[in-house]
């Protein structure tokens, strides 16, 4: 992978900059990070050891579409860091247009793709989209909050 602003984060890195430990942690990597062109990519893999199938539709596990849309606010909130908001801490406000086009099961890799569309002091908003194996899984816009962390 070509690094020009381009930025990789494994695991640790991520656990260093969100607040979100297991099982609410659900971005496993981020594969690319353009800071100047406002998007970035993340990846979370999808395993039946998650402890969301155990109750939800145990017969056909899926991923619940909440935790997808958390997902991929979680990256939105790697890019927000990345773009220079060490000292603040977003929060979700809205979404909106979410939708939903494919169940994702275990063994899915799911690809997480963040666009900024405004990224402010105070607030922002995201448009990101969920891919499994190059198919849309979820979309929707994301709006959130950025509270300073001696707020918090």
């Amino acid at each position: 992978m070509e690094k020009s602003d381009s930025v990789y984060l494994d695991i640790n890195g991520i656990a260093k900059i969100l607040p979100h430990r297991y099982p609410f942690l659900l971005v496993d990597k981020i594969l690319e990070i353009h800071l100047e062109d406002g998007w970035i990519v993340g990846q979370k893999s999808v395993t039946m050891n998650e402890p969301f199938f155990q109750g939800h539709f145990p017969k056909f596990p899926i991923m619940p579409g909440v935790l997808i849309l958390e997902a991929l606010a979680q990256t939105a909130g790697v890019f927000i860091h990345q773009k220079g908001y060490q000292d603040r801490s977003a929060f979700l406000l809205n979404v909106n247009n979410a939708k939903f086009r494919r169940p994702v099961v275990p063994g899915d890799s799911l690809e997480l793709h963040v666009q900024s569309l405004h990224l402010g002091s105070r607030a922002g908003k995201v448009v990101g989209k969920a891919m499994v194996e190059k198919q849309l899984a979820a979309q929707a816009e994301i709006g959130f909050a950025l509270k300073a962390l001696e707020e918090v």
